[in-house]
């Protein structure tokens, strides 16, 4: 393995936040003067392919790497991107619907359970205070009269 594989290999199994190629990058520039960020991707991708590392994707948010390769599940949270790993046999042994008449065969599966993490829901606490930020009607609307950017009419505001 040459050195600028093992460096960024390195630098992703000392992490346990999933990092992302630039954060990577980041890691890795110091100890590799001058590796370019094209380097540290292809690298990544090599990883990967040789089972290493795990590329972790989920919708809205820059592909992580993962040092895990074993079957595990994910925490991600919709307000950070932060992804944390759970590991539960459960999880694993659950039973998946049949994909044999879509013609698709299963290899793998892994489990991402979206929602807000724990520092993320101190930090809105401490912004919204001790009401959860937002003033409500007895119905549990805003009582401002307005729905989030809409009027009661339906006419957005400006």
């Amino acid at each position: 393995m040459t050195v600028q594989r093992r460096t960024i290999l390195e630098a992703v199994l000392d992490r346990e936040d999933h990092p992302t190629a630039d954060q990577v990058y980041g890691l890795v520039g110091d100890r590799i003067p001058g590796v370019s960020r094209t380097t540290v991707y292809r690298v990544l991708k090599t990883l990967v392919g040789v089972g290493v590392i795990s590329k972790v994707c989920h919708p809205g948010a820059a592909i992580r790497f993962d040092p895990k390769i074993r079957q595990h599940h994910h925490l991600v949270c919709l307000q950070c991107d932060g992804i944390t790993d759970i590991e539960d046999e459960r999880l694993n042994g659950m039973a998946l619907p049949s994909v044999r008449t879509k013609g698709f065969e299963v290899q793998e599966f892994h489990i991402h359970l979206r929602g807000v993490c724990a520092a993320c829901r101190r930090k809105a606490g401490r912004r919204a205070g001790p009401a959860g930020g937002r003033k409500k009607d007895g119905a549990g609307r805003p009582a401002s009269g307005t729905t989030r950017g809409r009027s009661r009419k339906g006419r957005s505001e400006s």
